[in-house]
């Protein structure tokens, strides 16, 4: 959960979570929309997937235990390098040496590092020195004091300098300029996506699809529709991708505003029509047709979603649409 979230924002998930599924063999055993929908919110959807399938793995291989080896941790689902040697260090003590965006930014700042840490070879040059800095036998210890040195004093803006054990020999302290490392590339500007969504009824249930698995916000339940082309209009677009993924007809009777959203890295605009069902001809679809639901209106909180999808629910609640187009 800590990877790509804030602890502040984290901590409430957590503690659910663990009530929810307090044992690997619980989280196993749990159904994927019970797991997505315990973890929305908190956005990389894969992270959930991979982390359900790897609680599966460790009962069916390793009999509901973690393993405590670098190499079996590392075949488990979404253990890349970095979740290996955390769990391997903190939980089991091993010499691991951690390298996360605090640590990143601490050693880019000791060295005053000219580039961006994030690129090779910087990347492999920081490693090593976290490496080479790692204490034997107190590996433990040494990650999480380096990553709450770069949480609470070595901060990206106004690090505290003064308060820091290595202010002595901190190449970045010494400059005077320590919120200038470490170096970043310049970003690009964030792409922008109109997208057409259908908020379908039809005898007092709404139509849901699910998200291809492989892509982004995998696995979660939204409201059927898609990228607006160059050319479209929102209305057109809507027929076009209901046609497409569904082999579906709809009779649009209203709008709700447009919703805004921010992704890490694009933004979209929803554009939501309130749509009358007439027709579905699964066959008829043009891609791959992906798997679909009729549900109570009153059920849609039991389906994992994206916020930006909630938002249009929300405003339908809040509306009172609903009837409008029963």
């Amino acid at each position: 959960m800590l990877q790509q979230t804030r602890v502040a924002a984290v901590v409430p998930y957590y503690e659910r979570w663990m009530a929810r599924f307090p044992t690997v063999r619980a989280l196993g055993a749990a159904r994927e929309d019970e797991v997505l929908g315990a973890w929305e919110g908190l956005g990389y959807y894969a992270r959930a997937r991979n982390l359900h399938r790897a609680a599966r793995a460790v009962v069916d291989r390793f009999g509901g235990s973690i393993p405590d080896h670098f190499e079996e941790l590392r075949e488990l689902p979404g253990i890349g390098p970095y979740t290996a040697a955390a769990v391997c260090s903190i939980a089991f003590g091993r010499d691991f040496a951690v390298v996360d965006g605090n640590v990143r930014r601490v050693l880019a700042r000791l060295t005053a590092l000219a580039s961006d840490p994030r690129r090779s070879p910087q990347a492999g040059a920081l490693e090593a020195l976290a490496h080479a800095l790692l204490p034997p036998g107190t590996a433990s210890l040494h990650n999480q004091a380096m990553m709450e040195l770069g949480a609470d004093l070595c901060t990206p803006r106004a690090p505290c300098c003064a308060a820091c054990a290595f202010q002595a020999v901190c190449r970045a302290a010494a400059s005077r300029r320590p919120e200038a490392y470490p170096v970043r590339a310049s970003r690009k500007a964030l792409p922008h996506y109109d997208v057409a969504l259908g908020v379908v009824f039809d005898e007092g249930r709404v139509l849901i699809d699910r998200r291809p698995y492989n892509g982004l916000l995998g696995g979660l339940w939204e409201f059927p529709g898609g990228k607006v082309e160059a050319g479209e209009t929102p209305e057109e677009a809507l027929h076009r991708e209901l046609r497409e993924e569904l082999g579906l007809r709809v009779e649009p009777f209203g709008t709700l505003p447009p919703v805004r959203h921010a992704y890490s890295h694009f933004r979209v605009t929803l554009h939501p029509y309130l749509c009358r069902f007439l027709s579905m001809e699964p066959r008829a679809c043009s891609g791959q047709a992906r798997e679909w639901r009729w549900t109570e209106v009153g059920g849609l909180d039991e389906y994992p979603m994206p916020r930006a999808n909630r938002k249009v629910l929300e405003m339908i609640a809040v509306g009172g649409a609903l009837g409008e187009g029963l």
